[in-house]
């Protein structure tokens, strides 16, 4: 059974206990640890990147509209889903303007509760439907690329980088050999590989498929990845991109 990990976002401690005592209920929930601001909501979000959060729309501080819009900034590959929570129905229209799977009233009723839930899970089984579709698109063959560095440009074969990753205001592209930095953002190197066995681990890292030695657990449900260059080079991946990453290998 695919577990849906979800996180709970609420300031008011009675309405946070009966939602997460009808989350405890679900046999497919695996539930993370709660929020009780967006501020907080938003720390908890970059460590944990869960599949669903269910925000309180009206919290101290960072709104949950905000700390939801904060989060899709922050997000890459997979967005999480938001179900909003309130006590008030004025907000609606807000919420649904980010696409909100759905929008609950307190208190909650079961039979609402229900309906938010079967709407979750069919999202839940498009996004998987359309993972597999991707993950099951050929890799066609690789052709060389211009990479300007200062002020000349390099002929690189996509084969012979192993990994690229931000410093300060240049790109890092890593060979077996040596390094070589460019002025380009790692989204537009991305853009020129395409194509090419190339994924992005992590919001920060593009990895070349093609040089991975080994993966190993790391905690909360991501791992590490071992490349074969010389200095056995270990990059994170995160839970999401963790799913994505196997899938691309066909486990």
């Amino acid at each position: 059974m695919m577990k849906i990990h979800t996180m709970v976002a609420e300031d008011e401690q009675l309405a946070r206990e009966e939602l997460i005592y009808l989350l405890e209920r679900e046999q497919d929930i695996k539930l993370l640890p709660s929020a009780e601001t967006g501020e907080q909501l938003v720390e908890l979000y970059k460590e944990y990147e869960p599949d669903v959060i269910f925000l309180d729309v009206h919290m101290p501080g960072m709104r949950g509209i905000e700390a939801a819009k904060k989060i899709l900034e922050l997000a890459y590959i997979e967005t999480p889903l938001f179900i909003f929570t309130t006590a008030y129905d004025d907000y609606a229209v807000e919420a649904f303007d980010i696409e909100a799977v759905d929008y609950m009233l307190k208190p909650y009723d079961t039979e609402r509760f229900q309906k938010a839930m079967n709407r979750l899970r069919k999202r839940m089984r498009q996004l998987k439907s359309k993972d597999k579709q991707l993950s099951k698109q050929s890799i066609p063959s690789s052709s060389k690329l211009l990479i300007d560095n200062d002020d000349r440009t390099i002929v690189l074969s996509p084969d012979a980088i192993y990994y690229a990753v931000p410093y300060k205001r240049m790109l890092e592209i890593h060979t077996e050999d040596k390094v070589i930095y460019s002025r380009m953002s790692l989204q537009e190197l991305e853009k020129k590989l395409q194509g090419h066995a190339f994924f992005r681990t992590h919001r920060s890292y593009l990895v070349n498929l093609n040089h991975i030695q080994e993966i190993t657990p790391w905690f909360n449900g991501a791992s590490n990845i071992t490349l074969q260059d010389k200095n056995q080079t270990k990059i994170p991946v995160s839970r999401t991109a963790r799913k994505h990453l196997f899938d691309l290998f066909g486990s």
